[in-house]
């Protein structure tokens, strides 16, 4: 199983930065995602997005950290 201490702490000082659409987005936070109960993979939090990733580390899809907040 992946390590997501050792692929992204080192993120979340603002030393390293993610690109997005060609723009460079502070780590937030990260960790795994479950649904029913079952681990399907992992998420990373930026400044303004939130990405998912299957157990295969392939990228699942992007959400809009304000399309998360109307939504909530």
């Amino acid at each position: 199983m992946l390590n997501l201490d050792e692929r992204y702490h080192s993120y979340l000082d603002g030393s390293k930065k993610m690109r997005i659409d060609g723009e460079e987005e502070k780590v937030i936070a990260y960790g795994w995602h479950c649904q029913d109960g079952d681990i399907k993979g992992h998420y990373v939090t930026t400044e303004n997005h939130k990405l998912y990733y299957n157990m295969s580390q392939e990228f699942v899809r992007n959400k809009s950290l304000r399309e998360l907040q109307t939504i909530s």
